[in-house]
């Protein structure tokens, strides 16, 4: 009885570690199949904690509960490796200066913390030229940050406005890269009381946006500037007969001399709410394959929605979706290569 119960026991202890040995095996392997990180998301926001001091967490919805950890796990479940972060869009010019220093300066530490996972959109307090110059000199020069924000319009002046022009002009010297992100203007809120702007203002406000550039004579005298627009450019897409003809206007022309389609040579467009057949079709026919970008307006949305999306729209190749998810952003943030 002994001896037959000491085989029985060596039975079961064989038979434990051949399972353990299996596990282990098998945990390799499925680690070793999961492919490393290497999506590059252009579109992401954060939130700093003087931004829900002084706004209130209330005022700042979903956002108030963004974290770096749950926006690491995200990303690592979708497969990116880098998120370029930029605050969600708020605006108030009371207090965009008591805003702008301290949120720059967390985000920034955001980037060094987790080195090549987040860059930095930097935070500028417009419309207030001064203080806005002052700004991109601090986050450029001492932060180092991987370019700065904007948005579409400042309460009633757009991008392309001539006051904005010192900003530009600083842009320009520096060959910096800027993110564009629509917000309300004063003369468009609410306008269907049943719809709120998020669903059409936003992407109506992103052509003028991109009009106002154009047709301002802005980007062409401002060429070192890059600038990425949210949300697949907005209505341009569907607009873009419109703005081929308005181009070949006589008043124009001098600001279009390869044409509407070659003004759009440094302006490049993310992904984000348009990662679908319909929207990826039109912006493929009218904007360089090299110019799109892989953007999710995290946490606003998810980024699997995202990263599948593209990936089931059928508008792009294996190859061409690599490009979109990673190398397109290399050019214009070449730090992140690793």
């Amino acid at each position: 009885m002994q001896n037959s119960h000491l085989h029985t026991s060596r039975r079961s202890l064989l038979q434990a570690l051949t399972a353990s040995a299996a596990s282990t095996i098998i945990s390799k392997t499925a680690l070793a199949a999961t492919p490393k990180p290497y999506r590059i998301d252009a579109h992401g926001h954060f939130m700093s904690p003087v931004m829900i001091d002084v706004l209130g967490a209330q005022e700042l919805g979903l956002f108030a509960n963004w974290s770096a950890t749950k926006h690491l796990e995200s990303m690592d479940e979708n497969g990116i490796a880098s998120t370029l972060l930029s605050i969600p869009p708020h605006y108030d010019p009371e207090l965009v200066d008591r805003l702008a220093r301290p949120t720059n300066e967390f985000g920034a530490r955001l980037a060094s913390d987790y080195p090549g996972r987040f860059g930095l959109m930097a935070f500028l307090p417009m419309p207030h030229i001064d203080a806005t110059l002052r700004e991109i000199d601090y986050a450029l020069d001492t932060l180092k940050v991987d370019g700065v924000a904007m948005y579409t319009n400042y309460g009633d002046q757009w991008l392309g406005d001539p006051t904005f022009d010192p900003i530009f002009d600083e842009l320009n010297h520096r060959g910096a890269t800027l993110f564009v992100h629509p917000i309300s203007a004063n003369c468009c809120k609410s306008l269907l009381p049943n719809v709120a702007d998020t669903t059409i203002e936003w992407q109506t406000d992103t052509t003028r946006a991109i009009a106002n550039l154009l047709f301002s004579g802005t980007t062409t005298r401002y060429p070192n500037v890059c600038i990425i627009f949210s949300h697949g450019g907005g209505t341009m897409p569907y607009l873009i007969e419109r703005f081929t003809a308005a181009a070949n206007n006589i008043k124009y022309k001098e600001y279009f001399p390869q044409g509407f389609a070659g003004a759009l040579h440094n302006l490049f467009f993310d992904t984000a709410w348009t990662s679908n057949a319909v929207a990826m079709g039109a912006l493929r026919k009218v904007a360089p394959l090299t110019h799109i970008l892989l953007g999710s307006d995290y946490p606003a949305r998810t980024l699997v929605d995202h990263v599948k999306g593209l990936q089931e729209c059928g508008v792009f190749t294996d190859s061409e979706l690599r490009q979109i998810e990673r190398d397109n952003a290399l050019t214009l943030f070449p730090r992140l290569k690793t």
